[in-house]
Parts: structure tokens; sequence; C-alpha cells
């Protein structure tokens, strides 16, 4: 078969030159008869491949080409028909019926039946970190009907759905009576979806392949070759000269994105992320929530996205994105409750009891950031000078994501903490996590050890109302309670961590899609 992609030479030959040699073949025009071939980058090897059963970015990545959810979520937080093709959710919120789609067969040819479904939320949702509080819910699922479910709640569950959209469906056959974790299938995936497992071979590439007989149309692209190349800078040399369709690569990067027309960073496809700032309250310096808002105060926000995020995103004014707009505090304004005062800051920390010393240090601060994100590392070190015009000294430490945490959720050591996360699908699964009682010291929550009534109060109250405009006030209760303690909030709304494309041989890369962690391998065409 013909090979078509420029070739890859020097260093970075050594690290991809295998996305074409094991291949065989590559993407570009030529002739009816050449492989149409997507390349995208990682970073290093996956845990695993099955996102439902292994958390990270990476498998979720995966599992969004090879599976398929009951419902699916935009990014925009819209809701939209996946597996299944209509639901309805009775008035007390206590049981869900589902309409599944009819033709659709799991990639070894076997049908996708109700029970499959059945399994599924009975089974396998309860292992899933998002999942885990659905399944606590679930008193049975019943199979109504050859292409129909009723699912039967203990109590009504106001993410139900968003919940259901993040859930990616795993064949019975291949499940049942083994371990769910540990079966071999969680590195070889069999799907629903418009890409089918073909091989992964480690430390060099991963490969999928179009499948044939995908229910919701024809698949544009053969094969879709993921290399792994663990050096951002040998990333992004072959994302810029071609060799590469797709990368994620560093946010010093974008400006050179910005200035060439087959170059773009996505913007669509993700749920929002964020750069955050958490604060220790055990601290012996950040006991006082009156310091905390003044700490917090003194971060330029602006100056962030402009320089440590290179002017990728936006300056966060409020705790929840617009995109979650139903469920925003209009009345939480970071600009005018936090202005960056330097005369008011300062006089807060001198009541507060922490005058300046001999030589303008007030106290010296431990800040914790993970290494390789490189948005939260730039965040720390400018957080160094605005704190500093105010007395208080950063001591940063770097560490690998493990590390992080260890000190910041398990030991607490740490007093500030930068970090870059996803919003989620729904406020109740995602945004909550950071404020609520978090006594099991639980990784990825609220690692501030606060643990207050209002707050929980609230996060419990919007969960268990069935209707958004209850789950809203719930939300606005947290936010208010949440602007008063400060232990945790976003600096800036964030995508320069998405990947970034080059269009030069595929077109319609960025058209959105009605799931998220997809891409458009419907509706992509080669260009000429």
């Amino acid at each position: 078969m013909r090979t078509h992609r420029r070739r890859l030479s020097g260093a970075v030959a050594v690290a991809a030159a295998f996305a074409l040699a094991l291949t065989g073949c590559a993407s570009g025009g030529g002739g009816e008869d050449a492989e149409r071939v997507y390349v995208r980058a990682i970073g290093d090897d996956p845990m695993g491949l099955n996102g439902q059963l292994v958390s990270g970015a990476t498998p979720t990545m995966f599992s969004g080409q090879i599976m398929d959810t009951l419902v699916r979520m935009s990014d925009q937080y819209e809701l939209n028909a996946g597996l299944a093709t209509e639901w309805e959710l009775s008035e007390d919120g206590l049981e869900l019926d589902l309409t599944l789609r009819e033709g659709v067969s799991w990639h070894d040819g076997e049908p996708f039946t109700a029970e499959d479904v059945k399994f599924n939320l009975e089974e396998i949702i309860a292992l899933q970190s998002f999942g885990a509080p659905l399944a606590e819910r679930i008193d049975s699922t019943e199979v109504t009907g050859e292409h129909s479910v009723t699912v039967h709640l203990t109590e009504p569950y106001g993410p139900l759905l968003e919940t259901l959209a993040v859930q990616f469906m795993i064949p019975k056959h291949v499940y049942e009576d083994t371990d769910y974790v540990t079966n071999e299938a969680n590195m070889a995936p069999i799907g629903t979806g418009p890409l089918m497992f073909d091989s992964y071979d480690s430390g060099e590439q991963i490969v999928l392949v179009k499948n044939p007989d995908y229910w919701e149309g024809e698949v544009q692209v053969d094969r879709v070759v993921y290399p792994i190349m663990a050096d951002p800078n040998s990333r992004a040399t072959a994302l810029f000269e071609g060799e590469v369709d797709q990368a994620e690569i560093a946010v010093s990067q974008q400006e050179r994105v910005s200035g060439e027309d087959d170059l773009a960073l996505m913007e669509t496809g993700a749920f929002t992320q964020l750069v955050s700032m958490m604060f220790n309250a055990k601290s012996e310096y950040l006991s006082d929530p009156d310091v905390r808002r003044a700490v917090f105060a003194a971060m330029d926000r602006d100056e962030i996205v402009d320089t440590a995020l290179s002017g990728i995103g936006e300056p966060a004014n409020g705790f929840f994105p617009d995109a979650l707009e139903w469920a925003q505090d209009e009345d939480i304004d970071f600009d005018r409750d936090f202005p960056r005062d330097v005369d008011a800051i300062n006089r807060t920390l001198d009541e507060a009891g922490f005058p300046r010393d001999a030589d303008g240090t007030r106290f010296t601060l431990t800040v914790q950031y993970i290494a390789e994100l490189t948005d939260a590392a730039a965040t720390a070190e400018m957080a160094q000078s605005m704190l500093g015009e105010v007395g208080i000294e950063l001591e940063l430490v770097a560490s690998a994501g493990a590390v992080f945490t260890e000190n910041v959720y398990t030991k607490g050591d740490f007093d500030i903490a930068f970090l870059r996360s996803t919003v989620g699908a729904d406020p109740s699964i995602g945004i909550t996590r950071w404020y609520a009682c978090n006594e099991e010291k639980a990784a990825a929550a609220n690692p501030s050890g606060i643990c207050d009534d209002v707050i929980d109060e609230a996060a419990a109250g919007a969960v268990t109302a069935p209707d958004r405009e209850t789950r809203a006030e719930h939300f606005r209760d947290l936010q208010q309670r949440a602007n008063e303690l400060m232990i945790y909030a976003p600096l800036a709304w964030f995508n320069g961590a998405f990947p970034t494309v080059n269009q030069s041989e595929w077109q319609g890369q960025l058209e959105p899609q009605q799931t998220t962690n997809r891409m458009p391998w419907l509706t992509m065409s080669q260009a000429d």
C-alpha cells in the first residue's frame, strides 16, 4: 500500500518513525487505494484503554473513540441521544425509562442488548468514580423489552442523566464471570464506537481501526495511529511539520500556532478546564478565612492568563464557568469581592496579626504543584512575585502527580496548591467535590481540612433534588459560602491543555460533536 505522509527526520524520526513503519501506510491524497490514516501523538503509555474501569484523561480519550454511552453530552452540557434514543424520568425521580437503539453491534459482532445495559448499571458503573454515587441509589434495573430498560432508584438523583453521559458501555458477554478490573479486554477494548482496537506496542504506538459497521454512519478514516512521544518538544516539532495531525503541546507554543493557518488549538470537544488555587485551612498562617481571602485577592488573575497561560483562556470571576450558567450565582463577582488592592490586602494581613519582619516578610508558605503541568507551574512562579508584594514568601515544590497527591490530599503537607483540572459533566460530580467534607482524604477532592455544614447541606441538596431549578438554588448557597471561606477557587478558565491540530492533511477536525472526547470521524475529510 502506498504511503503519502512526509517522512520524518532527525530526532523526531527516532521518536515516531514507527507511526509510519509499523503501519506501512499513511494519510494524504494519492488515489482510491491509499489508506486513510490519522496520527495523534500521545505523551506516555496509558495505564489502560478502558476509561470505564481505569481513571485518567488518556484512557477516557481512547474510550471516547472505541465506546459509546447511553446518553451523550456535548462540551456545552447539551444532552443528546446515544445508545439510548429516548428517556423519561418519573415525576418523583425514582424511575428512568430508557429506549435503546436498535441494530447496534459490539465490535466482535455480538448484538448490543438490554441485558448489556442491565449488566453495566448493576455491575460496572459502581467501579467508576463518577458512577459509584449513582450505583448506590439504583435499587434494580428491569429489562422491560427487547430494546427497553427501566432503572428503579431508591431516591432521586439530580445528576442522573449527566452521570450516564460519562459511563462507557462495555459488553456483558466479555466481562461476565470475570474480574472486571483485571479483564484483558481493558487493554484491548470491545465497544460499539466508530473505532476498534487493533494493536498496542508499549513505548511505541497504539493503533485503532475503522468500525465498518458503525451504527451512526460511515467512518472517514481507515486507521488511527497514536505514536507515544514522551518529549513535548518532539511532539510539537512533529505537529508543526505535519508529521502528526494532533498532539498536546505546551501552552508556550501557542503563539506559533496562532500565526499559522494550518495549526489550531481545539476549543471544543471536552469540558471546560481550569487552573485553581487550593488552601490548607489547617496551616498556621491560613486558618483565618480573611487571610485566605486576602491571599486570593493578591493573585492577579488577568496577568496569570496573559503571561502564565500565554493568553489562552479567561480570568475566572466566579466559581462556576459560563457553560454552567444555569447553576451560577450571579451575585458572585471576584472582581468586586477580591480586588487586587495591595494597600487593603496589607491592612488585612496586619490586622490578622502578621506584621512584616525587618526584611519585609510576613511568613513563608509552601506551594505544591505538579511539575509536568506547565500551566500550573507557571502560575506558581508568578504567584511568588504577586504575593511577595504583600510580604508573603513562597517555597515552590514541584513534584510528580503521585507525590503531589500524597502531599496534598493524604498528608496535607502544603499551604497552597495550584492545579489544572476539569469542571466535569455536572457540578455534583465535579465542582462540589472541592468544597464538600473530605474526612477520608480522598484524592482530587477538598484538601483544605474544613468540613462546613452549609456547604455539605447545599451539596447534598443538589444531589437529591430531581429538578434543575431546585438544584441551582442549592448550588447558589454553596457558592455564597465558598466565597466566605475561600478554600478553593478557579483563577482562570482554560483550554490551553486541549490538543492542537495540524489541518494540512485532514479538514473538519474542529467540528463540534454531540459528545465529549470524540473526534468527528464521520465528517472529517482529507485535504486535496
